[in-house]
């Protein structure tokens, strides 16, 4: 992924066993790493269990702000793809128990639908892996 790619927003798919590495820390024994998609700093990991949202915060980085979703928690979710005028892609996750979505928002020509099409699958018991 170029910078300037980086810079607009563009979610590109991440080396898996690099992210496994990477939040070995964070994750349970034995949970492995399917997909993840990077946009500037921040991060979409998918593992068999949940979606792990990585916020990578401030101008050094140095604080990282990790929240995981149980897929089996997730009640609803909705893509809102760029338009001609609407510059921006959304994605919404809904949790239950919780009071509001979760909003990420993409620049266009981010793969959103792609984004969605996995976190789909895994919500619904498919492929967890393509």
């Amino acid at each position: 992924m170029g910078l300037l790619s980086s810079l607009l927003g563009n979610a590109s798919e991440i080396d898996i066993q690099q992210v496994q590495a990477d939040l070995a820390p964070v994750l349970i024994p034995g949970e492995t790493v399917n997909r993840g998609f990077k946009i500037f700093r921040d991060l979409f990991v998918f593992t068999e269990h949940r979606l792990i949202l990585i916020d990578v915060q401030g101008l050094t980085g140095s604080k990282v702000s990790y929240h995981s979703i149980l897929y089996r928690s997730i009640t609803q979710f909705s893509v809102e793809t760029a338009g001609s005028f609407d510059a921006d892609a959304e994605l919404r996750i809904w949790v239950s128990g919780g009071s509001g979505p979760i909003s990420k928002e993409f620049k266009k020509g981010t793969d959103v639908v792609g984004i969605q099409k996995h976190l789909a699958g895994c919500i619904f018991g498919a492929s967890r892996n393509g």
